[in-house]
């Protein structure tokens, strides 16, 4: 690994709370959001809206390709992180894709446990699709706890009878808070991040006393039918490999279209480090292609209304 790599895991490690020591909720957010913020690309414009009756950023690069749209799903434990933390990360993946983005600050635990961020994440959704976004002309990405957050959003939608969006990319999805992948022990001490108590701390505000197993909080538990085409990218080196993995598994099993990549030798969310790992701008080149490529898909006489405006 360059030195440049291990700067940038430095620089992630440090902004890791470690659960023996993690502050209350408001002191965790804001020092959170001081280490890991990066600010939106230059080029890529942001303005403060509403969706889905919660605040929400929208980001629209200099170049937009076609009438495409990207809703995006922060990560941060179900506890931490906003559209500001991950302005950067949403920022140049719309502006790979050439896609308007629209970054959700669904509702936080404690304060907001289970479901609150699934009720926010599907009126997101639906108000986009009562708006007219056509769901053909839709996309949905998430890290982390919100990669996992996409997927029960879509799940929710299911249920609820809403069309499913042209495809779905989740980076290090957290899709088990019942902590029995293997990777949650195997990968303890490898992982530069967390621990499986660090995981733990974030379910226990999140879900409490609930069913930790409950398709919208672990939705490699889901029948997954129905379900867009899915990328799924993932670091060896993370406790949350299995999560990934077995997601995949699950979508592959429910005839879902999937693509699973799994990074050698990266971290959590390693698409954060941008512009510092050559792999993680790679890996957002990749998402950004297979987005763009089922958007194009999902509108079989695209040339014809491209022509027509």
């Amino acid at each position: 690994m360059s030195r440049q790599q291990r700067d940038a895991l430095d620089a992630m490690l440090r902004s890791a709370p470690r659960s023996e020591t993690r502050p209350a909720p408001g002191k965790q957010r804001s020092g959170f959001a001081g280490a890991v913020t990066r600010p939106a690309p230059e080029g890529v414009l942001t303005r403060r809206t509403v969706l889905g009756g919660r605040p929400a950023l929208e980001l629209e690069p200099a170049e937009v390709s076609g009438r495409g749209r990207l809703l995006y799903l922060h990560g941060g434990g179900y506890v931490v992180g906003s559209p500001d933390t991950h302005a950067g990360l949403v920022g140049e993946l719309a502006r790979r894709a050439g896609l308007r983005a629209i970054s959700v600050d669904y509702r936080l635990a404690p304060e907001h446990p289970f479901p609150a961020a699934v009720d926010d994440g599907l009126a997101a959704y639906r108000e986009l699709l009562a708006a007219g976004t056509d769901a053909r002309d839709l996309v949905m990405a998430g890290d982390s706890a919100g990669g996992g957050l996409s997927i029960a959003t879509l799940l929710a939608a299911r249920e609820a009878g809403l069309p499913q969006p042209a495809a779905v990319v989740v980076f290090s999805p957290w899709a088990d808070l019942t902590l029995t992948g293997e990777s949650i022990r195997s990968k303890d001490g490898v992982d530069p991040i967390f621990t499986e108590a660090d995981v733990r701390a974030y379910a226990d505000p999140y879900v409490g006393a609930g069913d930790r197993a409950h398709p919208l909080a672990s939705p490699v538990f889901a029948d997954l039918t129905g379900l867009p085409p899915l990328l799924v990218q993932v670091g060896a080196n993370e406790v949350l490999l299995d999560d990934a993995v077995r997601l995949a598994g699950r979508a592959g099993a429910d005839d879902v279209e999937v693509t699973l990549e799994v990074g050698p030798g990266l971290p959590h969310v390693f698409q954060h480090h941008y512009g510092h790992l050559d792999e993680a701008d790679a890996a957002l080149d990749r998402a950004a292609r297979f987005l763009t490529a089922h958007l194009s898909a999902g509108h079989p006489d695209a040339d014809r209304l491209e022509r027509a405006h």
